[in-house]
């Protein structure tokens, strides 16, 4: 199962996941993600991984179930 999650303390609110997954992403009062729970359904996942990928200060993570996806950007959560 593949999710999104954020670690909210490297997070500085640029706002690039919101612009690219706009689907399971809004931004809060403060422009920082608000990511909708649950799996990424499969036609979103490639827009998933970019804006993992895209993400200025790997602060977004894809996991499959506990483990973050490899090529995340990191290895914790």
């Amino acid at each position: 199962m593949n999710e999104l999650r954020i670690r909210r303390t490297a997070c500085q609110a640029y706002g690039i996941c919101a612009e690219l997954l706009p689907e399971r992403i809004r931004l809060d009062d403060w422009g920082y993600p608000v990511i909708q729970p649950g799996e990424i359904p499969p036609h979103l996942v490639e827009l998933a991984l970019q804006a993992v990928r895209n993400c200025p200060t790997a602060a977004l993570l894809m996991t499959s179930g506990d483990v973050p996806t490899p090529g995340s950007g990191t290895t914790a959560a």
